[in-house]
């Protein structure tokens, strides 16, 4: 899979079925857990509701690491964080379980949409062969064609 339109076709499907994702600011401590929201027409960006009060609302150069709910896809991103509180973005990605997290909804005081613009990530996927999941099972050598996938990608835009 080396066409970047289905390396991001793939991405945004995996993290669909579990929008997890970890999102640091480098330099500024540890990741934390947030759900990703997708906008499919910003195929380079992910967005997060977030506590004006959140460490990453300061924005910068951040990394976000993704493992999809199977644990059989991975996904390291690097770009920059920033708030963009467009309230036109806020109410496409509004959801019932952001509402959980905002109990004053779309005007909660402590409410900020932060946005992740994509400069690189790297892409691994463990579709690795059944012979080489038996020999990974029971000690055995695995071979080059039985291993999983890699990709390096400079954006993740169609």
């Amino acid at each position: 899979m080396t066409d970047q339109h289905e390396l991001k076709k793939h991405l945004w499907h995996k993290m669909e079925a579990g929008p997890y994702v970890m999102i640091g600011l480098e330099g500024g401590g540890h990741s934390e857990p947030l759900t990703v929201q997708l906008d499919k027409d910003q195929v380079d960006r992910l967005y997060f509701f977030i506590g004006k009060d959140n460490r990453l609302a300061r924005g910068g150069r951040a990394m976000a690491q993704f493992v999809s709910k199977g644990q059989d896809y991975f996904a390291c991103l690097s770009g920059t964080a920033q708030i963009d509180n467009d309230p036109a973005m806020i109410d496409k990605l509004w959801s019932r379980a952001a509402e959980a997290w905002f109990p004053g909804g779309r005007n909660d005081p402590n409410l900020a949409l932060l946005r992740f613009d994509i400069a690189d990530a790297e892409l691994w996927e463990t579709d690795m062969s059944l012979s080489g999941k038996l020999k990974m099972l029971f000690g055995g050598k695995i071979q080059p064609s039985e291993e999983g996938s890699h990709a390096r990608v400079s954006s993740t835009a169609a």
